[in-house]
């Protein structure tokens, strides 16, 4: 059998790879941005596609913009690693973006909710592809030796995205109109396409797998239920609500027989026998944990800056740069020691770090000094820089080249679910502190109309009220600062040692790789 010599990668991040890592953020941008700056605008379409103006559509029906988008995002994910094998990197990636793009411009022109929700649809088939896609051609790209300093790279638009997606969004609805949160997405999706059409290789493709079609049809509705499920519990209020319960647990039952059957074929939709590695696993849950408690905890601030403190949205997004600031400083830091120290060294100290700024939180209240606000703000900033993406390098590290594909599409789905159940926890938990507070809501609300303050009893009451708000929001981070807590004992798993990585084990063999770079 003839085989091939494995590539030789430079130890510098050069020019070539740089390129590379342009396409992918600026897909990762397009792709996380949008999930976060639809958010601050439902208020706005509430309003928009109402037939009457004076009476809204109810929010439950308008947040189907975000809830679509998520579905569409979770189903198409796990057929990407097949997809990549089938038709290449290069070529899947160009579609991802068109679709995105295209999606994003349906959206603006969309002249009612229902057309908004469809086109949305479309947008998360294609966002969806982005970032499992962005993460293998970024490991196929840099090697063993300099994964840490790439997915370094790919973690600002992942962890910046929260922050910066409210800004944007606020300053957009303030100054221009709504449809620009998804018109802007459409230059940057243009100048995406003509720029991986130009910098990524072609694909060279031997198609190795079939698809696993009944994997397929378990797992990608039973995925889409089961977050339906889970982002219907901050509605409906309860986790046993009939809608919440059926959904949640037929989409649980898909994924365990998706489970069940996935060891069976020889190229599952799924490859959960990566599971055998013991970093990826010990990886994996650590980052459930983590994107769960973090992410949850991320949706309450700049919620308490608008909800408590009567903060414009953009006032509040800018509130929380901060922790943006935060993550800049820590991340390319982390990432050129993920290349040279074990991971288990590196992780531990953000979380403390996240942990520290989470029990900070539980002592907000409603005038809490913004300059501790901001100073615990950019500490969990430092600690979220040093934690996601050494994680990630530790996961993908020590897989085969052939496995990377399969292995990024399992660490998406896990970071998906995650945030999904990490914000819906964190919304009951908040919902059910401001109702065991009877002034609490009605006092948030003369932010919006303070014609409300002298029906609450005048100015005295209001500040009771807002008082009782911010013990709600404080309440609720302790939640959020326990979970991250409780991600340092797999963390604590994670490898001490510097274990040789995989990555170039079957670079030598005769039949083409699942991902040409």
């Amino acid at each position: 059998m003839s085989t091939a010599a494995p590539p030789e990668y430079p130890d510098k991040i050069d020019g070539a790879v740089l390129k590379v890592a342009g396409v992918v953020v600026l897909g990762a941008i397009m792709s996380i941005l949008d999930i976060t700056v639809v958010n601050v605008a439902l208020p706005v379409f509430q309003t928009e596609f109402a037939t009457d103006p004076a009476q809204p559509l109810a929010y439950s029906t308008v947040a189907w913009t975000v809830t679509a988008y998520t579905l569409a995002l979770a189903t198409v994910i796990p057929l990407t690693g097949w997809a990549a094998d089938r038709f290449g990197t290069k070529r899947l990636y160009l579609l991802a973006v068109a679709l995105f793009t295209a999606g994003s411009a349906l959206c603006a022109a969309a002249g009612s909710i229902e057309m908004l929700i469809a086109f949305r649809v479309l947008q998360g088939l294609g966002g969806g592809m982005l970032m499992p896609l962005g993460m293998t051609i970024m490991t196929r790209a840099a090697g063993p030796d300099r994964m840490g300093r790439l997915m370094a790279i790919l973690g600002v638009p992942m962890l910046l995205g929260p922050i910066l997606g409210p800004i944007l969004g606020g300053y957009l609805i303030e100054n221009q109109s709504w449809h620009w949160i998804f018109l802007i997405n459409v230059p940057i999706g243009i100048l995406a396409l003509v720029y991986a059409w130009v910098v990524l290789p072609a694909d060279s493709v031997e198609p190795s797998e079939t698809l696993d079609l009944t994997g397929l049809l378990l797992m990608s509705p039973g995925l889409a239920l089961f977050l339906y499920g889970v982002s219907t519990i901050p509605e409906a209020g309860t986790i046993f609500d009939a809608e919440v319960l059926i959904t949640m647990v037929i989409g649980a039952a898909l994924i365990v027989a998706f489970v069940l059957h996935s060891f069976r074929p020889a190229h599952p939709l799924l490859d959960l026998r990566l599971f055998k590695n013991r970093n990826l696993t010990v990886a994996t849950v650590t980052m459930f944990l983590f994107a769960a408690a973090f992410f949850g905890g991320l949706l309450l601030v700049p919620t308490y800056f608008q909800s408590v403190r009567g903060e414009s949205t953009l006032d509040a997004g800018l509130l929380v740069a901060p922790q943006g600031i935060g993550a800049m400083l820590t991340m390319p830091i982390a990432g050129a020691l993920a290349d040279k120290l074990p991971v288990g060294r590196i992780v531990p100290v953000g979380l403390v770090l996240i942990v520290g700024g989470m029990f900070a939180l539980t002592q907000v209240g409603s005038d809490t000094s913004y300059t501790y606000l901001v100073a615990v703000l950019f500490v969990l900033g430092l600690g979220m820089g040093a934690t996601m993406m050494p994680l990630m390098t530790s996961a993908l590290k020590t897989l085969t080249h052939h496995e990377v594909a399969r292995g990024s599409t399992l660490l998406n789905i896990v970071q998906q679910i995650a945030s999904s159940v990490g914000v819906a926890i964190m919304s009951v938990v908040l919902t059910n502190n401001i109702a065991d507070r009877p002034l609490a809501g009605p006092a948030m609300a003369t932010h919006a109309d303070p014609a409300l303050t002298e029906r609450m009893g005048g100015s005295q009451v209001v500040a009771q009220g807002l008082a009782q708000a911010g013990d709600a929001f404080a309440q609720t981070f302790w939640v959020a600062a326990i979970l991250v807590a409780l991600t340092l004992v797999p963390a604590a798993m994670l490898p001490r040692k510097r274990e040789k990585s995989h990555l170039l084990d079957d670079e030598g063999e005769a039949r083409p790789p699942v991902v040409v770079h």
